[in-house]
């Protein structure tokens, strides 16, 4: 009998420690671009995840102890905006900037992502879905036939979901009769913000604009901050910020959602 009761307390154990595990799962989803075209497609602009949209993000939630892992579009390593280099990006937390670009060339787990058709399938084990911003993702997951069903089953499993800067435009790719985030009040980046890219630093005009006219199109509430200025909005378990200055309003609202879990 106490051999029963000491097998059975074993199990337990160990069941629990696997749930607790699981439990603890944020994945990140990732553009895998690395050329933007703008001027109907006359001219070639190096694109690709904005770094600090990222390594902010990613810091925040692993400091925590959440387990994280990887995807992209083929399972390719995603690639960086070398724009968002720039010191100016880092303003907020200027040491992170070395330990990010080290953690982007170094790091085992990033340089191996799953496929978006992995994460598809392993979608139940995550709590937690992090999009980070940046023009590449405008290129190749904005038409990747996996992202709309990515996002529905997060949003099915009642996961805490995270779309920094451009990531929000994402949500366009469901049709509206499916779409689980109408009415929903979102940010992204701001018209005048997109405007301020094209013409001063990209200096040309990309295929794909307009996010919040998209966004407001589809029929959810489009929220925004000043240009330049950390904004975040959160919207029961939906967690959208405005540009690469807003990493300590999204963590903030993000870890408040995950603790909620």
């Amino acid at each position: 009998m106490k051999k029963s009761i000491i097998l059975f307390t074993i199990i337990m154990f160990y069941s629990n420690f696997t749930v607790q595990g699981q439990n603890k799962k944020i994945l990140f989803v990732l553009s895998a671009e690395d050329t933007l075209l703008l001027n109907s497609s006359k001219k070639e602009r190096q694109t690709g995840v904005f770094l600090n949209e990222f390594y902010y993000a990613y810091k925040a939630i692993a400091t925590e102890g959440y387990e994280v892992d990887f995807a992209t579009p083929n399972g390719r390593k995603a690639t960086i905006d070398q724009e968002s280099l720039e010191d100016d990006y880092w303003k907020e937390n200027p040491a992170l900037k070395q330990e990010a670009m080290d953690f982007w060339e170094k790091n085992q787990n990033f340089s191996n992502p799953i496929t978006l058709e992995n994460a598809i399938d392993r979608s139940g084990e995550y709590i937690g879905l992090v999009i980070p911003g940046g023009q590449g993702l405008m290129v190749d997951l904005y038409h990747d036939p996996n992202i709309p069903i990515l996002l529905k089953a997060f949003a099915n499993n009642n996961s805490a979901m995270g779309l920094i800067c451009h990531a929000p435009v994402l949500i366009t790719t469901i049709p509206k009769d499916e779409n689980p985030f109408v009415g929903y009040r979102v940010n992204s980046v701001s018209p005048v913000e997109e405007f301020y890219i094209e013409r001063f630093i990209m200096k040309g005009k990309p295929e794909n604009r307009k996010i919040a006219g998209q966004l407001k199109k589809l029929g959810l509430i489009y929220e925004k901050g000043r240009p330049g200025k950390g904004y975040a909005v959160r919207d029961r378990n939906l967690v959208s910020s405005q540009n690469p200055y807003s990493g300590t309003e999204f963590n903030k609202l993000f870890l408040e959602l995950l603790s909620e879990y």
